[in-house]
């Protein structure tokens, strides 16, 4: 398939326009309903490209990327589904609608890893809007103009920035507070662009975000990335869209300038990268000089077959791209529905590990971006007749926790790090007792700080001139 034969202006659809669609009509009735009711809870958006060259329909429901971006009845309990179908299909009481999804909504937990708690900077008491900083080197910058993706994963952690859910959306009109927080904060040295996806945005807007970041203030500001999924859903932003040209000379600005571009390309199965437009992508991105990283979580019902994986992994290393990780799917939404044994997603991981060389070990995983970090499972093991669980931080609220190992009761059924138990007879994980601690003395001791705020176009002058 090259790129003459594939959709060239983008055309999405929504719980209201996907009838226009002509797939619509080869769902059966009872596949219809469940878009048309769990929709209300979960977002739901495709593309033309996602329908035409991702899914196979000769597989619906089970093709994988049909259970990645259309909703199942499954994905909520028997009863609840049963009082929305009600409301949305018999009464149509909108009022009676909005009181039940949002009370769905509010028990899926939102906001997981203490996203809205412990990741959002403050100065004094003030909330830095669109900005989240969890690891001490790596600071998030959520857009406001890039707030929704090209379609939409059924699984997606971050489904409150998409449903209207306004008390709880990350997204900055300016980097005006983003720049005057990282020049306050030398440590960092990584700003990942993050959304929704940075790559709904046009080159021009995106430029006015990441340019501010070449100032010569912010020369400890290393690696600048750009977490999308625009590389599967909508290859055609890096190929053929009218601004595409100017994407890549924009990345190749900012390699230019000393710092590393890194895509972090946001990867579910290997038919997102068989597609030849898909694979002219990542080698226009990797022409730039950027790097992309290749990364996504182990589902159920999607990607649960190692040879997949493999073979995703394969190709992106023919291509040029770089395997990163594996994540476990994270414990909101319909986790239920999506999530794995952890015993299982490690013999996954190790499975598609063994069909590679080592060009593509640079992946990791199994990994849980749980509250205290990213926790990977690194195997199974039995000591003094005891069966564990194998663990270690990848990456810590507490950097002297990274690469610590640590072990866990075995558990069979265990989907996330907080159904797993210490071993060797110990009450608390060393973690838990440390982060009490640390949190304890943190607020005793914090020091009100005051972050001028800066002009973004005065660094992005100071940027031109240099």
């Amino acid at each position: 398939m090259n790129a003459a034969n594939v959709p060239q202006k983008f055309k999405p659809y929504t719980r209201q326009s996907i009838r226009q669609a002509r797939q619509w009509q080869w769902l059966p009735p009872d596949q219809q309903e469940a878009v048309q009711v769990v929709s209300h809870v979960m977002p739901f958006r495709t593309n033309e490209y996602v329908l035409e060259h991702l899914i196979d329909w000769s597989n619906v429901p089970d093709d994988p990327i049909y259970r990645l971006v259309f909703p199942h009845r499954d994905m909520l309990p028997i009863d609840e589904y049963r009082q929305l179908r009600d409301l949305v299909m018999v009464k149509q009481d909108d009022a009676a609608i909005a009181a039940l999804v949002h009370k769905i909504r509010m028990r899926m937990n939102p906001h997981p890893a203490g996203q809205m708690t412990h990741n959002v900077p403050r100065v004094n008491d003030h909330v830095l809007k669109g900005l989240q900083h969890k690891y001490k080197e790596t600071v998030l910058f959520f857009p406001s103009s890039g707030q929704t993706c090209h379609a939409y994963c059924t699984f997606c952690f971050r489904w409150p920035q998409f449903v209207g859910m306004e008390d709880m959306k990350f997204d900055a009109k300016e980097t005006d507070e983003l720049v005057s927080y990282l020049k306050s904060h030398q440590e960092v040295t990584d700003v990942l662009i993050t959304g929704g996806d940075p790559m709904i945005m046009n080159t021009r807007s995106l430029a006015d975000f990441i340019e501010p970041l070449l100032a010569p203030e912010l020369a400890h500001i290393q690696n600048i990335r750009i977490g999308t999924k625009s590389v599967a859903y909508w290859p055609q932003r890096f190929v053929t869209d009218r601004d595409s040209d100017d994407l890549l000379r924009l990345f190749e600005k900012v390699v230019a300038s000393g710092k590393n571009m890194a895509i972090m390309g946001h990867y579910n199965h290997a038919v997102e990268l068989r597609q030849d437009i898909a694979q002219q992508a990542v080698k226009r991105i990797v022409g730039t000089g950027a790097t992309l990283r290749m990364q996504g979580p182990l589902i159920r019902h999607i990607n649960e077959d190692p040879h997949s994986w493999a073979e995703l992994w394969r190709t992106g290393v023919r291509l040029g791209a770089i395997p990163y990780y594996m994540f476990v799917e994270r414990d909101t939404g319909p986790r239920e529905y999506f999530q794995l044994p952890l015993a299982r997603a490690h013999e996954i991981f190790q499975q598609a590990y063994q069909m590679v060389s080592g060009l593509a070990r640079t992946v990791r995983g199994p990994s849980m971006s749980a509250f205290p970090g990213k926790v990977a499972i690194d195997g199974v093991v039995t000591i003094n007749g005891e069966k564990l669980f194998a663990l270690q931080f990848l990456q810590a609220r507490n950097p002297d926790w990274v690469r610590k190992p640590f072990f866990a009761k075995y558990d069979p059924q265990a989907t996330w790090l907080d159904h797993l138990k210490p071993a060797f007879g110990k009450d608390k994980f060393f973690f838990e007792t440390e982060t009490s601690e640390t949190e304890t003395s943190a607020h005793a001791t914090q020091e009100r700080k005051v972050i001028p705020i800066a002009s973004a176009r005065d660094c992005a002058n100071h940027s031109n001139a240099a």
